[in-house]
């Protein structure tokens, strides 16, 4: 991953670079602030990719993020700056005013604290010129396409294909497995692209994800390689992982602590991963729309896919950008997700058979075993499940957890597990009033 911050005002590279600084996590290999007509920008790059920053640069454009449609662009047209995010807000951005109202922008909320108390995220698909936000992109029900079941599928695993192969850029590459069937099906038809194929997976021991991940790994003769946990390990990162994530939120905080592990390991081998993230929302992969009726499964696919931006997109993006990797989200390619909502909800969602279309798509190419295998959640999987709930509701008391539950914001902290990280993030950002770039995650009921 790479970062960016800047001003809309000149030479202004003190600033800049105590920015960047906080951002260097982000891409080890390269820094530069460089000064533009009424902007100063600084950028952090990953490997490789010197030549396309200064290049860009040149014509005025400065892009945080891997590109195909995944990037935030700092441009400067007819000498009128613009901000624009990607549609699903794959690539963070956030921005703050100083005190003299000159705005300001970074890739995360900690570049802009020293800044102001006043932090907002930009929403994806928007561009910002100065003060004014345009959103050029909303999510929305397309028409359903009117071609065969089997056509479908076809073009689901040809444009999967494609839409791979387009971000295969070295011989040595990873993918993130769980063994679930988003990211198993990334990693198997990434494959026969790749010479040096990294895999990774990550649990308690005996968690039910290592063993259908090895098996997907077998399966496709990849380089596997297996993080195994304790909750020790867990408890020790956890600083670090809210540090990263810049987030409180219970399910995030839990879901996050493996995949920072995982892609601490996976930063050691390769540079670029690959990720499963977004196939749940696209294609009915939740348990829960069982319990809703089929002509309100499209409107409630995107609301959840809309919400991804400040909850599993930023967990993506954080842990990867924590150890310098960059993560390719396949399932968001904008190509992707426009074909994907054009699927009648009948076919994602039938006999009670969640991804189905998916699934039909990738019959005969990955096990049997892992394409009918039931949705977990990544937590759940990895093996963590209750740890932390049950470790939270020893250290904190009722008493305690009725005093401190309200937020300086408004909000209503809901478990004791919430405050645990709660107190945490507090520990390394202060009280903050202004919380309003934070994504909680939707809490919904499982059907039994």
């Amino acid at each position: 991953m790479s970062g960016i911050s800047g001003i809309l005002n000149e030479g202004q590279h003190v600033l800049v670079a105590n920015m960047l600084e906080l951002l260097s996590h982000r891409g080890a290999h390269g820094k530069a602030v460089f000064d533009c007509e009424n902007a100063t920008i600084g950028m952090v790059w990953a490997e490789d990719e010197e030549d396309r920053v200064l290049a860009d640069q040149q014509k005025g454009i400065f892009s945080d993020g891997p590109g195909f449609g995944h990037k935030v662009e700092i441009t400067n047209p007819n000498r009128h700056w613009q901000i624009s995010r990607d549609d699903l807000g794959v690539v963070p951005m956030y921005y703050a005013y100083t005190n003299k109202g000159i705005l300001c922008f970074a890739s995360e909320v900690k570049a802009l604290m020293h800044i102001s108390s006043e932090v907002f995220e930009l929403p994806p698909g928007c561009i910002m010129t100065d003060k004014i936000k345009d959103v050029h992109f909303n999510l929305k029900k397309r028409p359903s396409t009117q071609n065969e079941p089997e056509t479908i599928a076809t073009d689901v695993l040809n444009l999967l294909t494609k839409t791979i192969t387009r971000r295969i850029t070295s011989d040595t590459m990873g993918a993130w497995l769980s063994g679930g069937l988003d990211s198993s099906t990334i990693a198997t038809l990434a494959r026969p692209w790749i010479k040096d194929f990294h895999t990774f997976a990550g649990g308690l021991r005996n968690a039910p994800d290592l063993e259908f991940a090895k098996e997907v790994a077998k399966h496709i003769g990849s380089d596997h390689h297996e993080v195994l946990i304790d909750f020790k390990d867990m408890l020790r990162v956890l600083p670090q992982v809210i540090y990263h994530l810049e987030s409180f939120d219970a399910l995030l905080v839990r879901s996050g602590i493996i995949n920072y592990l995982v892609a601490d390991r996976a930063a050691g081998y390769v540079g670029e991963a690959f990720s499963g993230e977004v196939g749940d929302e696209l294609f009915a992969g939740y348990q829960y729309l069982k319990s809703i009726k089929m002509e309100d499964i499209d409107q409630e696919l995107l609301d959840i896919t809309g919400r991804l931006h400040n909850t599993a997109l930023q967990r993506v993006d954080r842990c990867a950008a924590a150890h310098g990797l960059t993560a390719h989200v396949v399932f968001a390619d904008p190509v992707f997700v426009d074909f994907a909502l054009r699927i009648p909800a009948t076919l994602k969602l039938k006999n009670g058979i969640e991804k189905w279309i998916l699934r039909k798509a990738l019959e005969g190419i990955i096990p049997d075993s892992i394409l009918w295998r039931p949705k977990a959640k990544f937590w759940e999987g990895a093996g963590v499940d209750t740890l932390f709930a049950d470790y939270a509701n020893k250290k904190i008391t009722d008493t305690d957890f009725q005093k401190e539950r309200l937020l300086f914001n408004g909000w209503t902290l809901t478990t004791k597990e919430e405050l645990f990280y709660y107190r945490i993030f507090n520990d390394l950002f202060g009280k903050l009033e202004n919380l309003d770039w934070m994504g909680r995650t939707k809490v919904v009921s499982e059907p039994l």
